[in-house]
């Protein structure tokens, strides 16, 4: 038996297929029904678009200190405030004037050069003249992007990374987007310090049988930004293969800096910064107040004398500042699997000969093409 559900439906939709007026607005109200939502859709993926480009920083910028938004830039001042006194709190400061640069330490004779150079760069701004672009090799690890950092905030200019190996996965966009960072970097009211990190991912030399065409063309696109002194934007290359830049490139450089690894005096300084960081109570208390449902036992440091530095500073010969703090860091580790958390200078001592050891067996393995 059919049921009277049924037959309303069936009656229904033969009305509606005999009256050629509801048929018609039927069909024509699906139609802009989907319209509508296809419209919607896509017109909020274009409005979204240009407020990113209005508004955002480009791709292939990893990180910057240009508002991203109306109001960031107040939000991320304070952040950094924070941040920045929390990380200096017990830190040894460098040797070097009252003008030093804050967690970065180097040989007093690259520090000084530093700093000329943040002056230098800081009286170009005031006086509206060109600015003069960088060069920074030396191993990894040596402090050149902390000395960018630390340099455009010296200078009052907006600074800005971006990585050359993130260049050549992008293909033919690259160029659109080595663009749009120019583009981009004329919003800022101070100037900006482009910082590029292992530049000769994507700058090395044009005649290079491992250079693809859309790298190629990379390339020639940021020559082309680059080519006249600029007063808007302060380039600052890095790389631990300066030979295979392109000579266009070096062309476009005025200062070549070399960041050596530590000697013995400033691995004794790195040493003793990353035990604050790591290790004291003023940067190993707890954080959240009453949020923690358990408070974090603290670390107590016994009988690590002057001595005991200068040993662990001769043994890491070899080791570059971010070394250092990763070394400091598995210390840290190694206190915290004491129930006690108590570092000794044989607990110190063992973990850095252990560490010592592991570095030489890198180094081996690099040697060997291993790694």
């Amino acid at each position: 038996m059919i049921s009277s559900d049924f037959l309303q439906y069936t009656g229904g939709l033969r009305a509606l297929l005999t009256d050629r007026d509801k048929l018609l607005m039927t069909v024509g109200g699906a139609t802009a029904l989907a319209a509508g939502i296809y419209m919607t859709r896509e017109g909020s993926k274009v409005t979204w678009g240009y407020i990113n480009r209005i508004l955002g920083q480009p791709s292939l910028i990893r990180e910057s200190s240009m508002a991203k938004f109306p109001g960031s830039k107040i939000i991320s001042q304070a952040k950094n405030k924070v941040l920045h006194d929390s990380t200096l709190a017990g830190a040894e400061k460098p040797i070097g004037s009252k003008n030093g640069l804050g967690n970065v330490i180097l040989h007093p004779s690259l520090q000084r050069r530093i700093e000329h150079l943040a002056r230098a760069t800081s009286n170009t701004k005031s006086h509206q003249a060109p600015f003069r672009n960088m060069l920074f090799y030396g191993s990894p690890g040596t402090g050149k992007t902390m000395v960018a950092r630390e340099i455009a905030r010296r200078s009052g200019l907006d600074y800005a990374m971006m990585t050359g190996g993130d260049v050549a996965p992008l293909g033919a966009q690259a160029v659109t987007k080595i663009h749009d960072i120019f583009d981009w970097s004329k919003k800022s009211r101070k100037g900006l310090l482009l910082f590029i990190d292992e530049a000769d991912a994507f700058l090395c030399e044009r005649n290079s049988s491992h250079m693809s065409e859309a790298q190629r063309s990379a390339l020639n696109a940021l020559l082309f930004r680059t080519g006249d002194q600029s007063r808007d934007i302060v380039l600052v290359l890095a790389t631990n293969r300066p030979g295979d830049l392109d000579s266009a490139v070096t062309d476009r450089i005025d200062e070549v800096i070399e960041f050596p690894l530590p000697g013995e005096e400033e691995r004794l300084k790195l040493l003793k910064l990353y035990l604050n960081k790591y290790l004291c109570d003023d940067n190993n208390g707890s954080k959240g107040g009453f949020f923690l449902k358990k408070q974090p036992q603290k670390i107590s440091i016994k009988d690590l004398s002057e001595d005991v530095f200068r040993e662990a500073a001769t043994k890491t010969e070899g080791f570059s500042g971010r070394e250092i703090a990763k070394l400091m860091a598995s210390v840290q580790a190694a206190v915290y699997g004491r129930p006690d958390c108590i570092l000794d200078s044989q607990l110190f001592r063992e973990s850095i000969d252990y560490k010592v050891v592991e570095h030489h067996q890198r180094l081996k393995l690099a040697a060997d093409g291993q790694i």
